[in-house]
C-alpha cells in the first residue's frame, strides 16, 4: 500500500470516527464497565463464572457496534436539520465528506456486530438485542415530535450497564444494582443533554424542532437539567447503601456530585459560552471517576 492510499485510509477511518463521535465513547462505556464489575462480583457470590476475557472482549464489541449504529443512523434521518443548523452544517454527511449510502452501510453492519456479539453473550442477550436497537435508534427521531427526547437519550444510555450485567451474569436476576445504575445513568445524560441542547435552543424554535429548552426556555431547562441531575446522585447514593459497597464507591459517589455541581455552576442564564467544557469535559471525568472508584471497590472487596 502507498502512502497516497494509507493516507486516503485514514482520513476515511478519522472520518467514520468523527461522524460517530467516537470521543463521545467517553461517556457510556465507563459505566457499561462498572456494571460488568458489580456484576461480576454478584455472580461469583451466587456460584456463577462470573467475567471472563472472552466475555469482556465481546461486551466491547456489542457496546461499540450499538453506539455507532445509533449514531449513525441519528446522523442520517438528522442530516436535513444538520445542513440547515450552521453549528451542524459542517458534519459529515451535510457536508458530502461521507454519502448516505456509505453511513447506511456503516449503520447496518454496526448493528450486526451489535446482534451477533450479543448472541455470543448468551440467549437473553440476543433476545433483547432487537429492543435495544429500536431504542439507541428511535430516540432519533422523538426531537420532532416530544421535548422528551432527552429522556430517551438517557435511556438508550443507560442500556449499557443493564446490558453488561446481563452480558456477565446471563439472567435478570439481581436487578436492583443494575436498575438503579440505569436510572443514574438516564437521568445523568438527559440532565447535561438538556445543558448541551440550550446552543440549538434558537434553531428549534425556528424549525419546529423539541427541546427543553425551546418548551421552557433557559432557566426552566437548567432547573429542569439541575432536578435530573439530583435523581442521579440519589440513585448512586441508593445503589452503594443496598449493594453493600465500600469508601471506594463511596468517595466516587461525592466526586459524583462535585462535578455535577461545577457542571452546573459553568452554565448560567446569562452566560452560555462554557457549554462545550461543561458537556464534554465535566462529563468525561464523571464517567472515569465512577469506573475507577467502582473498580477500586471490587478489587479491594
Amino acid at each position: 500500500m502507498n502512502a497516497v492510499s494509507r493516507t486516503s485510509l485514514w482520513e476515511t477511518f478519522a472520518a467514520f470516527g468523527r461522524m460517530v463521535r467516537l470521543s463521545h465513547t467517553i461517556f457510556g462505556l465507563p459505566f457499561a464497565l462498572a456494571s460488568a464489575a458489580l456484576a461480576h462480583v454478584w455472580s461469583v457470590e451466587h456460584g456463577g463464572e462470573g467475567m471472563t476475557l472472552a466475555r469482556l472482549v465481546w461486551i466491547l464489541l456489542a457496546f461499540t457496534g450499538a453506539r455507532t449504529a445509533a449514531m449513525g443512523f441519528n446522523r442520517i434521518v438528522d442530516r436535513k436539520w444538520d445542513a440547515m443548523n450552521p453549528r451542524t452544517a459542517d458534519r459529515e454527511i451535510p457536508a458530502g465528506v461521507i454519502g448516505v449510502k456509505t453511513a447506511w452501510a456503516l449503520t447496518l453492519g454496526s448493528a450486526g456486530v451489535f446482534v451477533l456479539s450479543s448472541a455470543m453473550l448468551g440467549r437473553l442477550a440476543l433476545m433483547l438485542s432487537p429492543l435495544c436497537l429500536a431504542v439507541v435508534g428511535g430516540y432519533s427521531l422523538f426531537k420532532r415530535f416530544s421535548w422528551s427526547s432527552h429522556l430517551m437519550l438517557g435511556l438508550a444510555l443507560a442500556l449499557a450497564p443493564a446490558g453488561a450485567w446481563v452480558a456477565v451474569t446471563g439472567s435478570l436476576d439481581g436487578w436492583a444494582t443494575p436498575g438503579m445504575l440505569m436510572v443514574a445513568v438516564a437521568s445523568w445524560v438527559a440532565g447535561f443533554d438538556v445543558l448541551y441542547s440550550l446552543g440549538d435552543m434558537e434553531f428549534d424554535k425556528k424549525v419546529g424542532l423539541h427541546s427543553i429548552p425551546a418548551r421552557f426556555g433557559v432557566v426552566g431547562a437548567l432547573w429542569i437539567s439541575g432536578g435530573l441531575h439530583v435523581v442521579t446522585v440519589g440513585m448512586l447514593i441508593g445503589l452503594h447503601v443496598t449493594a453493600g459497597l465500600g469508601w471506594p464507591h463511596a468517595v466516587g459517589v461525592l466526586l459524583i456530585g462535585g462535578l455535577l455541581g461545577v457542571e452546573h455552576a459553568l452554565v448560567r442564564p446569562g452566560d452560555l459560552s462554557k457549554l462545550g467544557k461543561a458537556f464534554f469535559d465535566v462529563n468525561g471525568y464523571i464517567s472515569l471517576a465512577y469506573l475507577g472508584c467502582t473498580l477500586v471497590d471490587v478489587w479491594l472487596g
